[in-house]
């Protein structure tokens, strides 16, 4: 009886112990792949999805976990602040990271948001290498896993675009990797490192670019095929120069002069094989996932964007292009499976915003939209004020759909004063408000007294709104229309669903099956994986873990 009696307090010691025992190694994945597609809708998945193969897009649908109703929380919707905002878990009010590049108070200059004049370029002679992420203001959950593993784990990220490969990455990256298309190699700058390594020197001396400019981009499938996308030869969409018609096929020999020649692979899907391959070729070499300590790598692919910008997303060029980093996934998660192992790595899939549709096309089908001049309207609203305050530059700058006040020009008279700087921020806003287009402004006084938690589009804007660099007045323009002088091509920034639903796929170790339709911001993101490492979340993290993603 004795002997039952120790071995039932055994058992229920045993079960209590491993209860409360902290994650092992073995519950950790070996490796981390975090994707972010630039310019990429949610509703992509559905419309081109009995066009994808089972092993790309599909397998990460129906083997891992699918939030339906993703979304940004904050405006502007670019892609500096939407990478940020991933891999932080917070916005651009926290971050600081408030746009691609933004107005800098201090200096009256346009900066860019990893622009960084200490740094010189690795990898090229001249290029853009004055790059770091010193200008992020939080620590992104790739730093923390550094900070975890007293620097043993490995991040790496990688893109087309410098703030693509870099603000993922974080502060504590062993490196960064971007293309420079002036010499067609994917650099680094001097705050990674002094050289490339050995590897990505043999990468760059296959010089790929070649390869892929010196072929055809015609359509993957019969062009009749492409049923999902409107006609291929639209007024809606911009033509590469040396084409007089924006359709099938393109024929990069023979346009690489007229379109910058390595700028040109930006503009093809090979730019995505290109990355991809060097993606390959980094994990590989620098042998991530192979110890006990989790690493990290962050890959983001931007030609989605470059091609979208031109055509919008009705066009048979996003959908081939899609229909082709759909077979990009599929190689990257089979050279997953070889390398790293089926159940030894975690995979996530989201975007940095989305795309509107081109405001042409929707008002020639009886849609609400348009385009707002920029210019038209500041020359306008500074005629306005000279009739108020004669003789005085009151704006320094526009940018962001943002308005700087010049400070200084409330200074050194009796007669200036706070007051003033209130009255012309509400002359304004009231001027803005007569102009078509658009929907609202607020002022920096109702912004900061708004609640961070306001889920309408206020709300979006207080996220979006950094206190020290960001403007005086922020407008928010009608749904459907945007800033632009030309009727072909689209953009992304606002906060209305069309740019803010996005892909939020998790797939892998720890991960279980299955979908969702409940609201997630893309702050959800760094949370949940923190979660999963069991890591302690980015210094200025304000989302929540994704609790039904997680085993």
């Amino acid at each position: 009886m004795r002997v039952y009696i120790f071995a039932l307090a055994l058992l229920i010691s045993g079960a209590a112990s491993a209860q409360t025992s902290p994650v092992g190694v073995s519950d950790r994945p070996k490796l981390v792949v975090g994707i972010v597609v630039d310019q990429m809708r949610q509703e992509y998945l559905y419309r081109y999805y009995n066009k994808f193969g089972n092993d790309g897009f599909k397998r990460l649908m129906g083997s891992g976990f699918m939030m339906k109703n993703a979304h940004y929380n904050y405006a502007p919707t670019y892609t500096g602040p939407g990478h940020a905002s991933v891999y932080t878990g917070t916005t651009p009010a926290v971050h600081g990271i408030i746009g691609n590049d933004f107005y800098n108070k201090k200096s009256g200059k346009m900066v860019n948001c990893v622009e960084d004049s200490l740094q010189k370029i690795v990898g090229a002679p001249s290029g853009n290498g004055d790059v770091s992420p010193w200008r992020m203001q939080s620590s992104t959950v790739t730093d923390e896993l550094k900070l975890f593993t007293q620097k043993r784990a490995k991040v790496i990220g990688l893109s087309f675009k410098d703030r693509g490969a870099v603000l993922p990455a974080g502060h504590m990256a062993d490196a960064a990797y971007w293309f420079d298309s002036g010499s067609g190699r994917f650099i680094s700058s001097t705050y990674y490192m002094s050289k490339l390594p050995e590897w990505a020197e043999k990468f760059n001396g296959l010089n790929l670019p070649e390869k892929y400019l010196s072929q055809e981009w015609n359509t993957l499938l019969p062009i009749e095929q492409y049923t999902e996308s409107g006609p291929d030869d639209s007024p809606y969409e911009k033509k590469y120069s040396g084409k007089t018609k924006p359709v099938f096929p393109y024929n990069l020999p023979q346009m690489r002069k007229q379109n910058g020649n390595y700028e040109l692979l930006y503009m093809t899907p090979f730019a995505n094989d290109f990355l991809t391959e060097f993606a390959k070729t980094a994990f590989v070499n620098e042998k991530m996932g192979k110890d006990d300590v989790t690493d990290f790598l962050c890959i983001s692919y931007s030609t989605t964007d470059a091609i979208g910008h031109a055509v919008g997303p009705n066009a048979i060029e996003v959908e081939d292009t899609y229909l082709r980093l759909d077979r990009n996934i599929a190689d990257l998660l089979k050279t997953l499976d070889k390398e790293v192992g089926p159940g030894n790595y975690t995979l996530f899939l989201t975007a940095d915003h989305a795309v509107a549709d081109v405001p042409q096309y929707l008002k020639d089908n009886k849609m609400p939209a348009g385009y707002f001049n920029e210019n038209y309207a500041s020359a306008k609203l500074n005629e306005y004020l000279n009739i108020y305050f004669p003789g005085k530059k009151l704006i320094s700058n526009v940018s962001n759909g943002q308005i700087f006040l010049n400070h200084e020009a409330f200074q050194g008279s009796p007669k200036a004063s706070g007051i003033d700087m209130f009255i012309v921020a509400e002359l304004i806003g009231k001027f803005l408000m007569t102009m078509d287009g658009v929907a609202n402004y607020y002022t920096e006084g109702v912004l900061r007294q708004g609640n961070y938690s306001d889920q309408g589009v206020k709300g979006h804007v207080i996220r979006g709104y950094h206190p020290k660099r960001s403007g005086d007045i922020v407008v928010v323009l009608e749904p459907g229309w945007f800033e632009s002088g030309s009727i072909q091509g689209t953009t992304h920034g606002s906060p209305y669903t069309y740019d803010t639903n996005v892909p939020m796929l998790f797939y892998g170790k720890g991960i279980k099956h299955g979908t969702s339709v409940r609201y997630h911001p893309v702050t959800d993101i760094a949370p949940t994986i923190s979660a999963l490492l069991s890591i302690k979340y980015p210094s200025g993290c304000t989302g929540n873990p994704a609790e039904e993603v997680l085993e």
